[in-house]
Order: C-alpha cells, then sequence, then structure tokens
C-alpha cells in the first residue's frame, strides 16, 4: 500500500509544480512518521522514501538511530515543537529543524550546534494565523526574528515553516510566507500537509510533510 500510495503522491506533486511552472525536481517529500512502527518505516524506506519527519524527539530517539545506521542517506526531519530540555536529542539525531520558534529556543539550538560541532539548517515557524495554541512566531515579531537567529546566533536558518488554521483558506497563508521569506531573503518553504500539499506547491513550497496519504490514518503506537 505504502508504494502505491508514494506513487499517487509523487505524482500529484509532479503535476503541481508542472501547473506552477516549477521542476518536481526542488520539491522535498518528507514523509511524516510520527506514530508509524519501525515495520512501515522500513517499508516506505524500501519504496524509495528518503525524507522523514518526526514530531517527538522521546519518540524519534526509540525508532531511528539503528535506521539511520543501516540507511545512511536518509534525512531525518524534526518538525515538532522542541522544549529546552530536548534541544540537544534534537541536535544529535535530526538532520534539519522545521520548529525554530522563540528566542530561548534559537539561543540553545546556537549553543548546541556549537557544542556539537554540526551545523543544523532551521526553518522559523511562523504563526501566520496568530493562533494562541499554536507554536510559531507571531507576523509581526518575524523579521526581527529571523535577524537575530542569523546574524546574532549564526544560526544557519534555510527558511519558514507554516501550519494553517484547520478551517483558513490554506493558500492565503501559503502566499503569505512566501512573501515573507522572498523579502528576507529565504529560499526554503516547508509547508503543506496531506490537504493541501497541492497548494502549497503552487505557492512555492519547498518542502511538503506528508503523513495520511502516504500512511494512511495514523493511530498511537
Amino acid at each position: 500500500m505504502i508504494e502505491t500510495n508514494l506513487q499517487e503522491i509523487r505524482s500529484r506533486i509532479e503535476k503541481a509544480a508542472r501547473r506552477a511552472g516549477r521542476s518536481p525536481e526542488d520539491i522535498t517529500l518528507i514523509a511524516v512518521s510520527k506514530f508509524q512502527d519501525q515495520g512501515r518505516v522500513e517499508e516506505a524506506i524500501a519504496a524509495g522514501v528518503r525524507d522523514f519527519g518526526e514530531n517527538r524527539v522521546q519518540e524519534a530517539q526509540a525508532k531511528w538511530p539503528r535506521l539511520l545506521e543501516r540507511h545512511p542517506d536518509i534525512t531525518l526531519h524534526g518538525l515538532g515543537a522542541l522544549q529546552s530540555n530536548k534541544v540537544a536529542d534534537a541536535v544529535n539525531l535530526f538532520h534539519t529543524i522545521h520548529s525554530l520558534d522563540r528566542p530561548k529556543i534559537a539561543a540553545a539550538l546556537a549553543r548546541e550546534m556549537q557544542a556539537q560541532g554540526v551545523r543544523r539548517p532551521c526553518f522559523i515557524q511562523v504563526n501566520t494565523g496568530e493562533e494562541p495554541q499554536k507554536a510559531g512566531i507571531l507576523p509581526a515579531d518575524a523579521p526581527d526574528f529571523i535577524r537575530h537567529c542569523r546574524d546574532g546566533l549564526n544560526l544557519p536558518v534555510a527558511g519558514l515553516m507554516c501550519v494553517p488554521p484547520v478551517e483558513a483558506n490554506a493558500a492565503l497563508h501559503f502566499a503569505f510566507l512566501a512573501d515573507l521569506a522572498k523579502k528576507q531573503g529565504l529560499e526554503k518553504l516547508s509547508m503543506g500537509m496531506t490537504a493541501d500539499f497541492e497548494t502549497a506547491i503552487e505557492m512555492g513550497a519547498t518542502h511538503v510533510r506528508v503523513g495520511t496519504a502516504l500512511f494512511g490514518a495514523r493511530k498511537a503506537l
């Protein structure tokens, strides 16, 4: 099932990219493997997936170290909000972090990258819907925060990430994020999930985060 689903997703990515006058090769499909057991992940690897995303550091630690040893060509993306006490583990495990959202975490990431001697590309998460229950820097604060991360902390900021409100017109949020990234000289956009990744691609997404369309409906471990 995963292989068939992957073929369908890749076809949809290609069509969306072509509609936008873009190359499908410029879009990274991140398989969101949250709550998926090792067998399902290995099935996706066998089907050809090489980018995976996890929300929780603790779950990723239990699942990924041995898989990464066996498959060193895989890129593991940290997607969930980070807590201060998990930053060191996140820097050690994830190759890219998509959820940089506040000064305290930015400072902790900078310290840990220096201590561990690594550079992990980071996406700054922007709370485009200004939802109080959701992580992310507020849009009005984003330019100063981006400058602080890049210039003040020397973090490798790769781009911006967002999760639009559930009932919102996602295209408006994706367009806003793309415009903000352009103004800040950032080329990468992590946006779009199972329900809206084609729209995100048409708006400039370089990374789409797809779980349900690939693995099926999630169930807790």
